[in-house]
Formats: C-alpha cells, structure tokens, sequence
C-alpha cells in the first residue's frame, strides 16, 4: 500500500539472514550473533539480522523499492514485487537483485501490486488493490495469462463495498496448492472497522473459482498488509498501521481459519452471534524486536520499524522454526526505508 504519510531450502533462509545482518548500512554486529536471549522479540519470535543494503538503490534503471510483497521462487531465487508493477528477482543468498520485468494490465497500464503468489507451474499470481484483483502471469511476467473473479461487495466503491487504497494487500496459496486466499488490508462499509475479510479461491484444472470467505478480527487502527500460509494450513498475519510523529506499529499474529464461519453469504459484519471469526495469537510486536544496530530515519518507537509490508517463509530453522523474511516498503520516500527482516518464528 502506498502510504502517504508516511519455502526455498533451509540453506538458502540461513545463509541470508547471515549475509545480510552485515551487509547494510544499518546492521548487527557481530557480537549479538553469539547471544540468543539478544535476539529475542518475544518467546515465539526472534530477530536474526537486518539488512538496508537495497534502500534507494536501483537496477537495470529500475527503483529498488516500494516493496510489498515476497515469494519464493521454483528455482529458490526470492520474487520482490514493488507496487509500481515492477517484479525483482533476488538472489537467495545475497537478495541482490538479478532481473526485474515490468508489469501491466490488459490495457497496458502499471498496476497498484500488492500481493504475490508463485504458483506450481511458476506463473505469478499478482494482486492490484485498484479495482481489486488478481491476475495470473506467465513466468516471464509478459502475459497475462486469467483474471480471478471477484466477489462484488469486495470491489472498490462505488462498484462495492471496500474503501479506495485498501483491498487485497496479501496473498497466498494453501499448503496442497489447492486455495488461494487474499487479504483485505481494511473492513468494508457497513462492517465493523475491526473486522476484515479474507476470500479463498479453490483451483479446478488451470483456473481457480470462488470458495470461502471468513472474518479476521484485526486491532483497532491497524490493517492487514500481508498473510503467509504455515506448513500445516495456518496463517501469519501482519498488522500494521502508523501514527504521524509515533511511527509505525507493526505484529505478527498466528491465524487458523480452519474453524471460521464462512462469511461470503452475509452482507454485514457487525458482530453478530453465530459468526465465528478467525482465531488468532500474538507471536510478537516488532517493536519490541531488539535494535541490532538499526537507525530511523523518521519518529519510531524502535528504530528498527518501518513501514513493514512483505513477508514469506524461506524455510526451517533449528528446532523446526520458520524462518520468516519480512520487507518495508519506503514508499519511494527519503524518510523512509527499504529494510529486510529475517526472524525465526516457532508457531
């Protein structure tokens, strides 16, 4: 989203997490790496480094930022998608970047992209939060390959019911390959302002058709800027909002669906009864994720938040971790910067 104010092998998670902490301008030092009790955010969660080594870089004259979202790649490369239609590929050790393709719409137009899926086949599935919708690419990101249908109270009013800049943010296939489901980054009009809805798509043959859709309960002032499916069909769910002269406030929750209510048949959610919503359980707020060195370059809480779009999971780590590559988006903003995350997060 542009704000305006403001499972590759376990080799690959862990070389870049040990690459990166140092690679940038703002990084861990190498002292903290031999104290794990120094990296912790949270009983669940820790920080293993940091890097800024792609902030307000460019490559082959394209912008390296406004990322909003991470996938891996069939040939374990990382897919960095900026929501100026640009797709970066990045190498999974370094995240350097290696390629980038422009993308577009039917019209040839640029694309507000948020959300990011690399299918089976290796086609991109590529969100835009404009109308909304989500579109599926060749590999190469040349071809518009389908467009996913969309229920009509989740277009953007005044078609629907979803309010402008705030639609399908995240994206993500469910362990089997079988649903798709995207998140709703804010509540629809006549929903509770707590409330967003995450819609599920099932695949029949090459094409996928609408299933379920359930209610997240999101906290109050934040929105839902990304969602990642864990290995046994729960989600990671970022919530994230900012505060002009506070800074940005960014969690990460662990979701189960599996038992939610399908809401794709009620118009508004208001907290009725008998609506089950999806579960969910704090893992860590970032802000309390130690600094390992990180500056900011604008008020925050912790100098080591910004404006924390992408995420995906790379792989394990020791005793069955996940190792979890978070991404900024700065916006294109001086203020602002393009940092990855890598946390080990056990669910």
């Amino acid at each position: 989203m542009r704000m305006r104010t403001l499972l590759a092998t376990l080799t690959a998670g862990l070389a870049a997490a040990t690459t990166l902490s140092a690679a940038g301008p703002a990084a861990a030092t190498p002292a903290t790496a031999n104290s794990p009790a120094a990296h912790a955010c949270s009983p669940s969660v820790s920080l293993t480094g940091f890097s800024d080594a792609l902030d307000k870089t460019t490559y082959d004259g394209a912008y390296v930022g406004n990322l909003s979202a991470l996938a891996v790649d069939r040939d374990g490369s990382i897919a960095a998608l900026s929501d100026r239609s640009q797709l970066f590929s990045l190498d999974r050790t370094t995240y350097q970047p290696k390629g980038v393709v422009s993308l577009a719409d039917e019209n040839g137009a640029a694309l507000d992209s948020e959300g990011l899926v690399v299918d089976r086949d290796g086609t991109r599935l590529v969100t835009s939060e404009t109308e909304p919708s989500i579109r599926r690419y060749s590999a190469d990101g040349t071809k518009i390959l389908d467009r996913l249908p969309v229920p009509a109270d989740l277009l953007v009013a005044p078609a629907g019911r979803a309010v402008s800049n705030g639609t399908f943010e995240g994206l993500t296939l469910l362990p089997g390959g079988h649903t798709l489901l995207a998140s709703m980054e804010y509540a629809l009009s006549g929903d509770s302002t707590t409330i967003v809805r995450f819609q599920t798509w099932t695949r029949q043959g090459t094409h996928f058709v609408l299933g379920a859709q359930y209610a997240y309960p999101v906290d109050a002032g934040l929105g839902v800027p990304e969602v990642q499916a864990t290995p046994d069909g729960r989600l990671l769910v970022l919530e994230r909002g900012f505060t002009t002269g506070v800074g940005n406030t960014v969690r990460l929750y662990l979701a189960d669906p599996r038992h939610a209510t399908d809401t794709s048949g009620i118009t508004d959610l208001t907290g009725q009864s008998g609506v089950r919503l999806i579960k969910k359980t704090l893992l860590t707020d970032i802000v309390d994720c130690p600094t390992l060195g990180a500056t900011a370059k604008q008020t925050q809480p912790n100098p080591l938040l910004d404006n924390i779009e992408g995420m995906v999971i790379t792989g394990r780590g020791p005793g069955g971790r996940l190792n979890v590559t978070l991404v900024s988006d700065d916006n294109q903003n001086a203020v602002q910067t393009t940092r990855l995350y890598f946390l080990r997060v056990r669910t």
